[in-house]
């Protein structure tokens, strides 16, 4: 194999692939990216196992051919390269090794046999469908930082995408919760989604989409079926098994009947809550929130270090009410909310709170309250 392509190309591509390659590797070769030469394209492929990455960019191939190179070294050579530098691969066959070189600079890696290299079959698709690549960084970006990282309860480690509704009305949602908070989003359902499963899309396959997802104007494809899901953005392939779990009945949490209702000014809200909670223990996060009509009085107490209040105005006219949240969740559900006014709907302090963007529809919150 030999073959010329410019350092900006590869590089980007090299990007996109190599994070999906594990630091730590007891398989050698799945810490390997393979590489193919073939006409006037070079191919890049890697995986962990669960997750495939695979980009094509051009390049001036001599000699068609494959091997595969460590990931990150690879990554990081390109990356030292001038910029604007043409890059000249050759593999050497008789000595299993890739030979890099760019204007005086020539470094020589170590191969293994692209024969070794595992291919995630994907299978047949049952379904697909294609998504603005905007509409679906909102699914991910408005609900990624509710799913769980507690590996026991592996079938919140992702985001759980569904049907919902139906005829007229069918939406696409996204579901994430690890039992303290829960994120919904929807929109409506893209032609070829009706009838999909519900599945659930993994933590680390989330955020490579999320990473991939440059252009908002873009058409994203997606194929999925009852065990994999393919994401194809512009040249670049993500195929992804999906997690083997059933995910809770996530509606039953979500309060339908909270009668009092708080309005509140956004960025003042949330810069209140980060200010009290800077005297806040790590083991510690509550911030209680004192509601009375049209005041809001927000309180940390730390017993190490002191406390903290703060009052706003808001538009709350219910009977009073003493609740606390964990300061660190409150925060990232504000970071949420696109609009000026944040929407609460409360019931009692033991009971699941419902946050909504006043200004916009498809996205909800729930945040379980904590003992003050």
């Amino acid at each position: 194999m030999k073959l010329t392509v410019e350092r900006a190309a590869l590089l980007k591509s090299l990007g996109h692939v190599h994070r999906v390659v594990e630091r730590r590797n007891t398989i050698p070769i799945l810490g390997n990216v393979l590489i193919r030469g073939d006409q006037s394209t070079l191919s890049l492929k890697a995986t962990d196992l669960d997750l495939e990455v695979i980009e094509g960019i051009a390049a001036e191939t001599a000699t068609a051919g494959a091997t595969t190179v460590p990931a990150y070294m690879f990554y990081d050579i390109v990356r030292k390269l001038p910029e604007g530098a043409q890059i000249v691969l050759e593999a050497l066959g008789d000595r299993a090794s890739l030979a890099i070189r760019a204007g005086r600079a020539r470094f020589t890696l170590q191969t293994l046999p692209e024969t070794d290299f595992p291919d995630l079959a994907a299978g047949e698709m049952t379904h697909r469908f294609n998504l603005v690549a905007g509409d679906l960084k909102r699914l991910i970006d408005k609900t990624q930082f509710a799913i769980s990282t507690e590996e026991t309860r592996y079938y919140l480690n992702g985001i759980y995408l569904h049907a919902a509704g139906g005829g007229n009305d069918a939406t696409l949602r996204a579901v994430a919760t690890d039992g303290h908070r829960l994120a919904q989003v929807e929109l409506a359902m893209p032609a070829g989604g009706a009838g999909m499963p519900g599945i659930i899309v993994p933590r680390k396959a989330v955020g490579e989409v999320q990473r991939l997802l440059e252009d908002a104007e873009s058409e994203v494809g997606v194929e999925l079926s009852q065990t994999k899901i393919r994401f194809t953005i512009g040249r670049v392939v993500l195929t992804s098994k999906l997690i083997d779990g059933t995910f809770p009945d996530y509606a039953r949490v979500i309060p339908l009947g909270n009668d009092k209702q708080l309005t509140v000014d956004k960025a003042e809200f949330e810069a209140a809550v980060d200010r009290v909670s800077t005297i806040s223990s790590e083991r510690g996060r509550a911030v209680k929130l004192s509601l009375s009509a049209r005041r809001m009085v927000l309180t940390v107490t730390n017993p190490d270090s002191g406390s903290a209040t703060e009052e706003i105005e808001v538009d709350y006219e219910s009977d009073p009410l003493d609740i606390g949240f964990n300061s660190r969740y409150l925060l990232d559900i504000a970071a949420q909310i696109d609009g000026e006014t944040a929407l609460l709907k409360l019931a009692d302090p033991g009971s699941p709170t419902l946050i909504q963007d006043r200004d916009a529809d498809g996205a909800l919150y729930v945040l379980m309250p904590m003992r003050v």
